[in-house]
């Protein structure tokens, strides 16, 4: 999608060798607009979507803008902390490596959201080692919804993550590919 690969040019900031800062649009302030135009980019590219999966926080946003495009389907996020208000005993769970923040959480959707009538887009602002997705994907399985694909805003193609998805016969697309960075640029596919 051009004018997502034209912000990641002009507004992204390279750290390091695999780290892109996009706060000033996508995970700290967002760009509405591109918000709801990479929902209709995605609308175009996964059919049957009956729920829209994400993690929290930064894939909430993107997921309610696809969801917009799917007759404004339910978007579920998976929870990285407990509540009193839901009973452990009645969620999916799972742990996810964060690649970003170098942690592992334990994440939960409640079983009452997830079931094996779900067609199941799973969206989220990046796709690097895949890590957040497979732990999605996991969650769908013990549920046994049906996953449609994943939809990552941004895809750092150079971590591997669209493999290890597609090796599992995951439909992957992203707004953008990271082909990789080079002295501080971002080099895009």
């Amino acid at each position: 999608m051009q004018e997502l690969k034209d912000k990641i040019i002009k507004e992204g900031i390279v750290i390091g060798d695999d780290i892109l800062k996009v706060g000033s649009f996508i995970n700290h302030q967002i760009d509405t607009d591109l918000l709801f135009k990479l929902g209709e980019y995605f609308s175009k590219k996964f059919n049957n979507v009956t729920k829209i999966l994400t993690i929290e926080a930064s894939g909430i946003a993107f997921a309610i803008g696809v969801a917009r495009y799917y007759n404004n389907a339910p978007v579920v996020f998976a929870k990285k902390s407990k509540s009193k208000t839901v009973d452990m005993n009645q969620v999916y769970q799972t742990t996810v490596k964060s690649f970003t923040r170098g942690t592992e959480s334990i994440v939960t959707v409640d079983k009452v959201f997830l079931n094996e009538n779900d067609n199941i887009l799973i969206v989220d602002d990046f796709l690097a080692e895949g890590n957040a997705a497979l732990g999605l994907i996991d969650l769908c399985k013990q549920a046994k919804a049906n996953v449609v694909g994943v939809a990552a805003v941004i895809e750092k193609g150079f971590q591997g993550g669209r493999k290890k998805l597609e090796e599992l016969g995951i439909h992957v697309e992203a707004g953008a590919i990271i082909e990789k960075f080079d002295n501080g640029k971002v080099i895009l596919k």
